[in-house]
C-alpha cells in the first residue's frame, strides 16, 4: 500500500510559523514594521526540522543590495542535490542574493540558552497553532 504524503503540511507548517512570529521569538527581540520575517531565521530552521527530521540547517551569507546578512534555512539532501526550503526569505528585498553557504553539524549548534528558549518558544507557538487549526477542520 502506497501512503499518499500530506501535500498541504509545508503550507499549513508556514502558515504557524508566520501567526507565531513576534520580538519574543525574534533575534535580539529585532522588529521591522510590515516584515514579520526579520530575525526570525534561526528558530524557523529549527521548528522546520523538529517537523522535517531529514532536513539540515544551512547558514548563509545574504547580499541585500546594500549589505551582507547572515540567514539560515534548510536544506534537504537528495542524492547529490541539495533542495532548500526557507520559510523567512520573505524578509529580504526583492533583489536579494545568497552569496554562500554552509550546512551546520546538527550535533555542534551550541546554541546559547536565550536562543533554545527563542526555539522551544517558537515550536510551542506552531504546535499550538497546528493542533488549534486540526481540530477546527473537523
Amino acid at each position: 500500500m502506497m501512503i499518499k504524503p500530506d501535500q498541504d503540511r509545508m503550507l499549513r507548517l508556514r502558515e504557524a510559523l508566520e501567526a507565531s512570529w513576534d520580538r519574543q521569538t525574534a533575534f535580539l527581540e529585532v522588529e521591522k514594521a510590515g516584515n514579520r520575517a526579520f530575525g526570525q531565521c534561526y528558530p524557523t530552521s529549527r521548528v522546520v526540522q523538529h517537523f522535517y527530521p531529514a532536513t539540515e540547517i544551512i547558514k548563509g551569507k545574504v547580499w541585500t543590495g546594500a549589505n551582507e546578512e547572515i540567514h539560515f534555512w534548510n536544506g534537504l539532501p537528495v542524492g547529490d542535490e541539495w533542495y532548500h526550503i526557507d520559510l523567512s526569505w520573505q524578509q529580504f528585498p526583492t533583489g536579494s542574493v545568497v552569496k554562500e553557504y554552509v550546512v551546520l553539524d546538527r550535533r555542534q549548534l551550541d546554541d546559547s540558552e536565550a536562543t533554545l528558549q527563542r526555539c522551544g518558544l517558537l515550536l510551542k507557538r506552531v504546535e499550538d497553532f497546528l493542533r488549534k487549526s486540526s481540530s477546527s477542520r473537523r
